[in-house]
């Protein structure tokens, strides 16, 4: 696997030479589930335009305009290569398409949007603060705010990415196709291989957490549907990871996924929209969790 993985980079060199831009993007629509890598953000597109082209073109879209708004404005270099402003103005192209008809107003949304959640993530790595997805989640919060009290649009009749139930282990694949809001198996097992092509540890630990948390949403009489349809696994698959493959990692994951459940669930009581908010609290809250123990042992 190594070497399939090194060739992989290799030939991702030789494409970046001649279209850095498109490796740029692609890498952006990676580093939604922290992959620096452009086939991951190939096979996520992939997955997303299963479900849905709308879907796929806005977060597409929205990963150009984020790197555009970055490059406009003078940010790292290095850190745009990286994708690392594409991921979570993707993110918000695609949660306004699925949560809104795709008109004109939504579509002027989607760039406002990533321009928005790229200048956002700049702040915070200035400030240098790990927030991951929160940007993307200030966006579309405000949209989703915007667009149901203030000006509504009018949300889809039927969305192409939910799916029947099923009564399998498929949920745990499903998780990862609702980091992006898809509910498909196809979508979901896409994007499981773009991330086993960047980081196989990375994945199978996220599969693993995937299936973590629909046993404990369950034994917490979650809906049968939401853990069939993975809704209640994404939040983990992220949160898997970030932490996978560190010391005592399967500890602290397990922490980290607990946690974003039980966010979840509150936020689910009062009916608020969690969008990947749980995984950014509950990763959040570990990572303080692991930095506090590390200097209480140094002072000890």
């Amino acid at each position: 696997m190594n070497m399939k993985i090194t060739l992989f980079e290799k030939q991702e060199r030789l494409i970046a030479q001649r279209f850095p831009f498109v490796v740029m993007v692609l890498k952006g629509l990676g580093q939604i589930m922290l992959q620096e890598n452009a086939y991951t953000g190939f096979f996520f597109l992939a997955g997303i335009c299963y479900g849905s082209f709308t879907m796929g073109f806005a977060a597409l879209i929205a990963a150009v305009c984020g790197t555009i708004n970055a490059k406009i404005l003078g940010y790292d270099q290095t850190e745009i290569a990286k994708g690392i402003y594409g991921f979570s103005a993707a993110l918000v192209g695609v949660a306004l398409t699925f949560y809104f008809d795709a008109v004109w107003v939504t579509g002027l949304a989607v760039i406002i949007g990533a321009a928005l959640a790229a200048t956002i993530q700049h702040w915070f790595i200035v400030k240098k603060i790990p927030v991951f997805t929160l940007p993307f989640i200030i966006v579309t919060w405000f949209f989703l705010y915007l667009f149901k009290y203030i000006y509504p649009v009018a949300s889809p009749a039927s969305l192409d990415t939910i799916t029947a139930v099923s009564q399998d282990l498929a949920f745990a694949f499903k998780g990862f196709g609702q980091v992006i809001f898809q509910g498909s198996l196809f979508a979901g097992i896409a994007f499981f291989i773009g991330i086993f092509i960047s980081s196989p540890v990375q994945a199978l630990y996220a599969l693993v957490a995937s299936l973590v948390a629909g046993v404990l949403s369950a034994l917490y009489n979650a809906p049968p549907e939401g853990i069939m349809t993975g809704l209640f696994s994404y939040n983990a698959v992220l949160c898997a990871i970030v932490f996978a493959g560190n010391k005592e990692s399967g500890i602290w994951m397990f922490i980290a996924v607990a946690l974003s459940i039980i966010v979840q669930f509150v936020m689910n009581t009062y009916e608020l929209t969690p969008l990947t908010f749980p995984f950014v609290a509950g990763t959040s809250i570990v990572l303080a969790l692991q930095n506090f123990i590390t200097k209480w042992r140094v002072k000890s």
